[in-house]
């Protein structure tokens, strides 16, 4: 599971690549939690995420609380469909608060 942190001034940039399961939670979220705990501006790009879990969702799910407890931003964009069906399923998009695209379905 590749994630791949840039930072800016105030702000990082975080691509998560692959799964973001079970097997993968603890790797990301060392690697998210990082910027937040330095008072940086997150900002989670998870267009390259395959496969997404509970233990995924857990991690972003602290690591956002993190980031209101720290008075900074954390979002996520570009998701991933595997992302925008689990965060659906899970009725979260709204406490992220980010635009999320939901694709039509053609009969």
């Amino acid at each position: 599971m590749p994630v791949i942190v840039k930072t800016k001034g105030k702000k990082a940039h975080v691509l998560v690549e692959g799964e973001l399961t079970i097997f993968t939670a603890q790797e990301v979220f060392d690697q998210i939690r990082k910027p937040v705990l330095t008072g940086k501006n997150v900002e989670i790009d998870l267009s390259q995420v395959t496969e997404m879990d509970s233990a995924g969702l857990q991690i972003l799910l602290a690591a956002k609380l993190e980031s209101v407890l720290r008075n900074t931003t954390f979002s996520l964009i570009s998701h991933s469909a595997a992302v925008s069906e689990l965060l659906t399923l899970s009725d979260l998009v709204g406490f992220f608060g980010d635009p999320l695209i939901m694709e039509s379905e053609t009969v």
